[in-house]
C-alpha cells in the first residue's frame, strides 16, 4: 500500500546553548528552533538566562543521517517506558534518549518531540506530528494512556507490540530470503557458466568435426544467446523486479493480486497466513486492553495486518461489528481465520477477557511462524545442494558427453 505523503516541516536547526538558572546555577542544553533569537526567547520563558546561544555544528561524514526504521522506533518505546518506569520524568527521558542515540536522524527525530513537549503539547499532539514515524495505532494508544493517567504502563504495552511485530516481520523476512536465495544463486552460477566456461569447450567442440549430442548443442544454443544478450537478460529481470515493485506500491489492484498469490504459495503461503493472523491478534488485543472501542479499533488492526486480502477482510468485519453481529460471527463468515481462532474469541467474548485471548491467540502463532520458518530453513538447506548440482551436473554432462564418445569410437 503507497505510503501516506508527509506534511513538510519547517526547517529547525539545533542550538547549543549555555546559561544560568534562578538560582544562579550553571545549565546547559540543546534546542531546536528556528533562530538564536527564538531559542534565547524561550529559554527566558523557562527561568534560564541565556549566556551562549550556538548553531550546532554538521555532524561529520561518519556521522551522517541513517534512514529511521521500525526497529529505531521499537528500541525507542522501550527505553522512554523504561526511564518513565524508573521515575525519570518525560521531557528528561526524550533527553537522554536522544543525546545517546547513534543515528543523527533519530536524534533530530526525538529532540523535535521533546520540544512539543516543552512547547505545552501533549505527547499524543507531538508525536502526531510524524505519522511516517508514528501511526495512528501508537498516537491511539499514547492518547488513551494520557486520559486515563496510565501512560507508562501503555507505553510498555507499545514497546511489546512494537517489539512483536518487528520480530514477526523479521520472520516473515527470513522464510522469504530462501527461495530468493535459492533462485538468484542458482541463476547467477548458470550466467557465469554460459558466459565464461562454455565458450571455452565449444572451441573445442568445433575442432572435432563430428555431430554433437543433442544435449550438447542445447546448452550451447542456450550460451550464444547468454553472451549476445545478458545485457537485456539481467536489464530485463530488474527492470521487472522494479516494475512489480512499484506497481504493487502505486496499484490497489496489483497489490491485492501479489498478495492473494502469497497467500496461495506453498509452505510460504501458511507462513505468511500465521504471521498476518498473528499481527491482526496481537494488534487488536493492545488496542482493546487500553480501552479503544472495538470498532473503532478494527480501521487500525485492517491497516496493521500487512496484507491487502486481509485489510479488506477486517474492515467487512469492522461494519459488520458495527451493526451489532458478534466479533467471533463476523470473523467466522469471512473465512479466513481458523476454526481454533474464532472459537478461542468467541471464549474470550463470552468471558469478558476478549484482549486477554487475542493475547494468547498472537502468542501461539507467533510461535508457529518461529517453528515453520526454522523448519523451512532445515527444508530448503538440501534442496539448495540438489537445486544447484543438478544445474551444474547438466552442464558438465553435457560438455563432457561429445568427449565421452570420442574416446569410445577410438577404442
Amino acid at each position: 500500500m503507497a505510503t501516506k505523503a508527509i506534511a513538510k516541516e519547517p526547517k529547525m536547526d539545533v542550538f547549543v546553548w549555555e546559561g544560568t538558572d534562578k538560582k544562579g546555577a550553571k545549565v546547559t542544553g540543546e534546542m531546536r528552533s528556528g533562530n538564536i533569537a527564538l531559542v534565547k526567547a524561550d529559554l527566558r520563558k523557562q527561568g534560564i538566562n541565556p549566556l551562549k546561544v550556538n548553531k550546532k555544528s554538521l555532524p561529520a561524514f561518519g556521522k551522517r543521517k541513517k534512514k529511521i526504521t521500525a526497529k529505531d522506533i521499537a528500541i525507542f518505546s522501550r527505553q522512554l517506558a523504561t526511564m518513565m518506569s524508573s521515575g525519570v520524568p518525560l521531557v528528561q527521558s526524550f533527553e537522554i534518549i536522544g543525546r545517546g542515540h547513534e543515528n543523527p536522524a533519530m536524534q533530530d527525530l526525538v529532540l523535535k518531540v521533546k520540544a512539543d513537549v516543552e512547547g505545552g503539547n501533549s505527547l499524543t499532539e507531538a508525536l502526531a506530528k510524524h505519522p511516517y514515524y508514528f501511526d495512528s495505532l501508537y498516537c491511539n494508544l499514547v492518547q488513551a494512556g494520557e486520559q486515563a493517567g496510565i501512560l507508562e504502563g501503555l507505553l510498555h504495552k507499545i514497546a511489546l507490540y512494537k517489539e512483536k511485530i518487528e520480530a514477526i516481520k523479521g520472520k516473515i523476512k527470513k522464510a522469504l530470503f530462501y527461495p530468493t536465495a535459492v533462485i538468484v544463486a542458482a541463476f547467477i552460477i548458470t550466467a557465469i557458466l554460459m558466459i565464461f566456461v562454455i565458450p571455452q569447450f565449444q572451441t573445442l567442440f568445433s575442432s572435432f568435426g563430428a555431430d554433437l549430442p543433442a544435449l550438447t548443442k542445447m546448452v550451447i544454443a542456450l550460451s550464444k544467446i547468454f553472451q549476445d544478450w545478458w545485457w537485456a537478460i539481467f536489464g530485463g529481470i530488474g527492470l521487472t523486479v522494479y516494475g512489480l515493485i512499484e506497481a504493487k506500491k502505486r496499484s490497489l489492484k496489483v497489490q491485492q493480486a501479489m498478495d492473494r498469490l502469497m497467500l496461495k504459495i506453498p509452505i510460504i503461503g501458511d507462513i505468511v497466513t500465521k504471521a498476518t493472523v498473528a499481527r491482526y491478534a496481537r494488534t487488536l488485543s493492545t488496542m482493546f486492553a487500553a480501552g479503544v472501542p472495538l470498532v473503532e479499533a478494527m480501521t487500525t488492526v485492517a491497516g496493521a495486518s500487512g496484507n491487502v486480502v486481509y485489510e479488506k477482510a477486517i474492515l467487512k468485519i469492522r461494519d459488520e461489528v458495527a451493526t451489532g453481529i458478534s466479533l467471533q460471527m463476523a470473523m467466522r463468515q469471512s473465512e479466513l481465520f481458523a476454526n481454533m481462532v474464532v472459537q478461542m474469541v468467541a471464549i474470550g467474548e463470552e468471558a469478558g477477557s476478549l484482549d486477554a485471548m487475542l493475547a494468547k491467540i498472537a502468542d501461539f502463532y507467533e510461535q508457529e511462524v518461529d517453528n515453520a520458518v526454522d523448519g523451512l530453513s532445515s527444508l530448503l538447506e538440501p534442496i539448495i545442494m540438489a537445486v544447484l548440482g543438478l544445474i551444474i551436473g547438466t552442464l558438465i554432462v553435457a560438455m563432457y558427453l561429445p568427449i565421452f564418445k570420442m574416446g569410445e569410437v577410438v577404442g
